[in-house]
């Protein structure tokens, strides 16, 4: 595996776990601009495929050496990693990117609260609901409900994301892993892009654009993830993650010009501060069972 010699390591936890967030949401902000141009299922193809031949090109993982129990933990993981990222892209093209990061957030934010089995996670839920129920369109306005499904079944492979991410960690090193993911993750949106028929006029500069979402929305945020997780525990760093909804907002409106209407930004604090109590509140251990959870953080990032 070729090992990364960049300064990056050098960086603080925080500001390397907030340039992470920063960076996927000025990604999905890049992303959101091409689709004009290829469509939110050609720009899926574009991110997903750069962002493999990127992470294989780093880590160069040994494929042919794999076992039958590590191809057993990649290919799961890659299917959802590339249906997460094409729904997400599909609610993107109809939703603002907060609102989109938002309703997204539910999924893992449910997964956490489900695991921990706590009186207290049942304020997380009604929060986190609440913020759903004020952009939902009762009355046929406001938000795209079909943008809000994909939104939510993205957050719903998010947290399969998780666990399988989980899962595949213990049987293989997270570089390799997640590179040979995003390949699976590849084959797995290809046949969309095919039928879709976006890419049939790729030019020179949407490959730089492609190329630039890539980095901005994998290879960088990988790589701040993995310092960030090195120095800081992990309910802090899921902490620091809820500020990821306000984060796309705010991009959103600098790079996007969407400017939310007051129930959204209630809807998105609400999520946010649930998602950070969930994170906030420490768990008790089970009495007669020791806890052998592993670190929720190391595959909560997107790539």
């Amino acid at each position: 595996m070729v090992r990364l010699t960049s300064p990056l390591p050098a960086l603080p936890a925080v500001p390397a776990l907030l340039l992470s967030v920063l960076s996927v949401q000025g990604g999905a902000a890049i992303a959101k601009g091409v689709f004009p141009l290829v469509g939110a299922v050609g720009t899926t193809g574009l991110r997903i495929g750069l962002s493999a031949v990127i992470l294989m090109l780093i880590f160069r993982p040994a494929l042919r050496q794999f076992t039958s129990a590590q191809w057993t933990s990649v290919v799961p993981y890659g299917v959802v990693l590339g249906a997460m990222n094409l729904l997400f892209y599909l609610s993107l093209s109809r939703l603002p990117l907060g609102l989109a990061v938002t309703l997204e957030f539910v999924g893992p934010l449910l997964l956490a609260v489900c695991s921990s089995r706590r009186a207290l996670d049942v304020l997380w839920v009604v929060l986190a609901g609440a913020g759903v129920v004020l952009i939902t369109p009762w009355s046929g306005g406001g938000s795209d409900g079909l943008g809000m499904l994909f939104a939510l079944l993205a957050g719903a492979c998010w947290a399969a994301y998780v666990l399988l991410g989980s899962r595949m960690a213990r049987v293989l090193p997270s570089g390799p892993g997640v590179a040979a993911g995003m390949a699976v993750a590849t084959l797995t949106v290809t046949p969309f892009v095919l039928v879709s028929g976006d890419l049939g006029h790729v030019t020179p500069g949407l490959l730089m654009s492609g190329a630039a979402l890539a980095v901005l929305s994998s290879a960088v945020p990988f790589t701040l993830e993995l310092v960030a997780l090195r120095r800081l525990p992990s309910r802090i760093f899921s902490i620091l993650l809820s500020l990821e909804p306000a984060v796309a907002a705010l991009c959103g409106v600098v790079f996007l010009h969407e400017m939310l209407k007051l129930s959204g930004w209630i809807a998105v604090s609400l999520v946010m501060l649930a998602s950070a109590g969930a994170a906030l509140v420490p768990q008790r251990p089970p009495a007669a069972v020791p806890p052998t959870h592993a670190d929720p953080g190391e595959e909560s990032g997107k790539f």
